[in-house]
């Protein structure tokens, strides 16, 4: 396959999860009950997907500026990842939110892969 086709396969793909995970929380609010973890899932695929279309021509290559977009999107999603954990254990601490403990590691998992994908891509375009 032609690396040109790349960005525009993983935009097609971002529409695809798109469509999945809005047909998924439709479906939890129509059966008024949360929303499967396969949902957090799908919306992480959804960012991931998007966020690499925009990305690949840039990331392609092995240069000074993209390993630096790398390394400080890590950066701001570590601490991203901290507040994350504070927030949560906040809700869940004082029974606001009622979650168990796979409902916590999909979310923080969907969360920390979307922090780092969305932190890179704000990054090529600042830099």
């Amino acid at each position: 396959m032609n690396k040109d086709y790349m960005p525009r396969t993983y935009f097609i793909l971002g529409i695809l999860f798109l469509l999945m995970s809005g047909f998924l929380i439709v479906i939890a609010i129509m059966a008024n009950a949360a929303p499967v973890p396969m949902t957090y899932m799908c919306i992480t695929f959804t960012v991931v997907a998007f966020s690499a279309s925009y990305l690949y021509p840039q990331l392609r290559q092995k240069d000074e500026r993209a390993k630096m977009i790398r390394q400080k999107g890590m950066f701001y999603s570590f601490f991203a990842l901290l507040i994350y954990l504070i927030v949560l254990t906040f809700l869940i601490g004082n029974d606001i939110v009622p979650l168990d403990a796979m409902d916590v590691l999909n979310i923080l998992v969907s969360l920390t892969i979307s922090t780092v994908f969305i932190s890179w891509v704000i990054l090529a375009k600042r830099y």
